[in-house]
């Protein structure tokens, strides 16, 4: 297993991804914009703000969000979910990523939004010749 790092996502002790294999497998993004303290206000830029940080560990793991297989997403309203499902349909694309949603409770009371991933590591690009 290997670990990636992403200064500034989070304070916890958490790794932002590991890999085992040719997989990916994402700790929780959430709606703190890199670096800050500061949570995004409202719904939808909490989950652009995540959604983009996601793509961020993506990238540092060597995949991609077209590389994901599955998600599992975590918000705290009902109400959320058809913003949810839109704004998730504008990020991710066919074939689309099994997922599971929750409707709970986050680790702190601003954050609205939560998504983890699994991914394939991107394949390497042949070389020219």
């Amino acid at each position: 297993m290997r670990a990636v790092a992403l200064d500034g996502l989070s304070t916890s002790p958490i790794s932002a991804a590991t890999i085992s294999g040719s997989l990916v497998h994402t700790s929780g993004a959430v709606g703190r914009e890199p670096g800050s303290s500061e949570v995004a206000a409202g719904f939808e830029a909490q989950m652009r703000v995540a959604l983009a940080n996601l793509d961020a560990v993506l990238e540092a793991a060597g995949s991609s969000r077209g590389h994901v297989l599955k998600t599992v997403v975590f918000i705290t309203r009902r109400e959320d979910f058809s913003t949810m499902n839109r704004i998730y349909a504008e990020h991710f694309g066919e074939p689309w990523p099994a997922r599971s949603t929750l409707v709970c409770g986050l680790a702190q009371e601003a954050l609205l939004f939560e998504i983890e991933a699994v991914a394939e590591c991107a394949a390497a690009e042949p070389a020219a010749g």
